[in-house]
């Protein structure tokens, strides 16, 4: 089983990553970019082959090490 995990900041937290790119797109020439926020994109292989028993192994995953709850969001996506 598979599991896809993306970390995201949550609004209002500034994301000074995204500005960075959002600067060096602007200087690259690409001009329609008003925003960028940046994340992470985790994918796990998982030997459970219980989706609802993997997806709260994953969720506590998320909780104690992946992301930080105080300024971040994921969402799960199993496979």
């Amino acid at each position: 089983m598979k599991a896809r995990i993306y970390v995201t900041l949550k609004n209002g937290v500034l994301d000074p990553q995204g500005k960075a790119i959002q600067h060096a797109l602007v200087a690259l020439g690409f001009d329609g970019v008003d925003d960028v926020r940046q994340g992470k994109f985790i994918e796990l292989e998982l030997r459970e082959t219980d989706s609802v028993k993997a997806k709260a192994n994953v969720e506590e995953m998320c909780k104690k090490l992946l992301s930080n709850p105080v300024i971040e969001n994921y969402s799960i996506h199993i496979e």
